[in-house]
């Protein structure tokens, strides 16, 4: 039986099968359309999660896909503010789409990629996002104003729960930068990476909340 030369092909056929998974979620046959959404949800998500978080999330992506995903990222800067709003401008930009458009687009990629990924991996991997932002990822409305305001205990309890996930994420890495140290010669470069993306880390769930 004659084989392909071309290396690159199984790897493009997977993610053309991923963007047919994606196309028929946004109800389109434009592929360029639905790789521009694609690509803009995957950044705009990418920049929001730690850098292991990131790496995880890569993971689950197909070999072509993942090399879109990593496109212009920056570890040293990640993550960025964890609110809806600064997400829903992002995403815009990068989809070149409008904003009013993004909730109905950001959840047809993550209902698309939900059925790609291993089961619960986006759940687990945004557990830590604050709800509204996390409503907005997921294209699911946020709770009414009028709302919100009856809610007060459980809106309290919901940010101690953030500030409990970003402040464990933000010792697991520091933990692991220390990783060591106790017996091993001091890494005081990877010590002080550690700290700092500690620091992003409580600064953007700081950011989110205020």
């Amino acid at each position: 039986m004659p084989h392909s030369t071309d290396p690159l092909a199984r790897a493009r056929n997977t993610a053309e099968e991923w963007l047919a998974v994606i196309a028929d979620r946004l109800e389109t046959s434009d592929r360029s359309f639905t790789y521009r959404v694609l690509r803009g949800w995957l950044h705009v998500v990418r920049d929001r999660l730690s850098v292991d978080a990131a790496a995880h999330l890569a993971a689950q992506l197909p070999e072509l896909l993942r090399g879109v995903y990593f496109e212009g990222w920056t570890p040293s800067r990640v993550p960025v503010a964890h609110d809806a709003e600064s997400f829903r401008r992002s995403f815009a930009d990068e989809a070149s789409v409008g904003a009013s458009d993004v909730p109905a687009l950001a959840g047809a990629v993550f209902d698309g990629l939900d059925t790609l990924f291993s089961p619960r991996q986006l759940d687990h991997m945004l557990a830590a996002f604050p709800v509204a932002l996390r409503a907005e990822i997921e294209g699911r409305p946020a709770a009414p104003a009028a709302e919100r305001t009856t809610r007060g205990d459980d809106a309290r309890l919901v940010e101690l729960e953030e500030s409990v996930r970003t402040l464990t994420e933000a010792v697991a890495v520091l933990a692991r930068g220390l990783e060591g140290i106790p017996t091993q010669a001091r890494d005081e470069e990877g010590a002080a990476r550690a700290a700092q993306e500690a620091h992003r880390i409580l600064l953007a769930g700081v950011g989110a909340r205020r």
